[in-house]
């Protein structure tokens, strides 16, 4: 793949993900006794699980490319359905179909239709070693959306730091790869931090301004999502939800929402990821 393709590849795969104008994420202040250890704290964070739902909000997206720093503004179409659907449509240069990202149980993918990028990317999760093969993948998503992934405790430690129980995750060398803060008091999860194997962040998500949509069912209304982009700078996507809604998906009907197409056509760009690698294809 030529340095151009992967360059579109980095920058861009950020773009398609998050946004938001409005909202701010505010840190609370009162501090409470937090959890005991990690099993505590995991069936805490199960008790408030994540249900399906669909949101609409509007996408800010900032980001850097040849020397310029460019922003984008658009509204999303959110549909999640736990553990591992999800489905992002972006109305972008007045096509309502102008960025999609969705996943399910085996497959992600995510296309962008403007002329000038006209791209699409697809993977297996079999074929995947980690989040950062994607700058930002549709398990982030989910996770910022309450999907935390918290498998093999033994791998995991909990210490309480002023506001926030963390829970921090180490991989078989010992190294830190993972670092959840969740707010002692209410036991909402506010910032999740990925690390690389030197233990720097690549990847931030932070979430605030949690509303209840149904009896014991919150959501955030403000999701940050910062990466690590070339030459150590830093790309961002903002989201803020206007509208939250609880929803039961029906197999038979939303199955192309979650389903990727059989057939990928009008798009200039096919490539297929495959661990580190970017394989073209033909469309």
């Amino acid at each position: 793949m030529s340095i151009a393709g992967k360059l579109i590849f980095l920058l861009l795969m950020p773009v398609l993900i998050f946004g938001g104008c409005g909202g701010e994420l505010k840190v609370p202040q009162r501090v409470c006794e937090g959890k005991k250890n990690v099993a505590e704290s995991v069936y805490s964070l199960e008790l408030h699980s994540l249900s399906s739902f669909r949101a609409n909000g509007q996408c800010h997206l900032r980001y850097d490319t040849k020397g310029k720093t460019h922003n984008e503004n658009f509204p999303v179409r959110i549909f999640v359905n736990p553990p591992d659907q999800i489905y992002l449509q972006g109305d972008v240069a007045f096509d309502p179909k102008g960025i999609i990202l969705g996943s399910n149980e085996d497959e992600f993918w995510l296309a962008i239709k403007p002329k000038e990028i006209s791209s699409y990317w697809w993977g297996r999760w079999a074929e995947q070693t980690g989040f950062n093969k994607l700058v930002i993948s549709p398990k982030t998503l989910l996770e910022a959306f309450g999907v935390v992934e918290i498998a093999e405790q033994e791998n995991w430690s909990l210490v309480r730091e002023g506001i926030f129980d963390i829970l921090t995750k180490r991989n078989k060398q010992g190294g830190v790869v993972k670092k959840i803060y969740i707010y002692n008091c209410d036991y909402r999860v506010r910032k999740i931090e990925y690390l690389n194997k030197t233990g720097e962040n690549v990847i931030v998500t932070e979430m605030g301004d949690y509303k209840e949509v149904n009896d014991g069912f919150c959501m955030p209304q403000v999701i940050k999502i910062t990466t690590a982009g070339r030459d150590n700078k830093r790309n961002s996507v903002k989201i803020t939800l206007g509208s939250i809604k609880e929803t039961k998906f029906i197999e038979e009907k939303h199955s192309f929402i979650f389903n990727r197409p059989e057939k990928v056509q009008g798009y200039k760009n096919v490539y297929r990821i495959i661990g580190d690698n970017l394989i073209r294809q033909q469309n």
